[in-house]
């Protein structure tokens, strides 16, 4: 049995992420999903972490920092147009935009984002722009 094709235009509709960031959503086939993320100029997102998906995070516009910890490995880099990373599940992760023009990422999400409750509050390095985001349902 053959999935069913998708074909679509990215909205500019988006949702909020856990995290605060906005979300737009492309298309999700059995094994994972694909979406764009936005974080608007000088704001920074909630510190979170995801109970079972693994994402891979491309950078298409912008510039800023990215936050990863697990455990005791800690690292915080610089992200621009080009960079590529990982966010395994489990990792806590925090992100900002460092100029004044939108930070924009493609996200790859396997398996398919399951909803809100797969985010988790954590605390992060820097204060976030979404105070409210601190009360996520778990």
């Amino acid at each position: 049995m053959f999935a069913k094709f998708q074909t679509g235009r990215i909205s500019s509709k988006h949702v909020a992420a856990p995290d605060g960031s906005e979300i737009r959503l492309f298309h999700q086939m059995k094994g994972g999903g694909l979406s764009q993320c936005t974080l608007p100029s000088g704001l920074t997102s909630s510190a979170v972490s995801h109970k079972s998906v693994d994402e891979i995070w491309f950078f298409t516009e912008g510039f800023g920092l990215v936050w990863r910890k697990q455990e005791n490995i800690e690292e915080t880099i610089k992200v621009e147009p080009g960079i590529s990373l990982t966010i395994p599940k489990g990792t806590k992760f925090q992100f900002k935009n460092t100029e004044n023009i939108p930070l924009r990422f493609i996200i790859s999400t396997m398996p398919p984002w399951p909803g809100e409750s797969e985010a988790l509050p954590e605390e992060g390095p820097w204060p976030t722009s979404f105070p409210n985001n601190k009360e996520m349902q778990t």
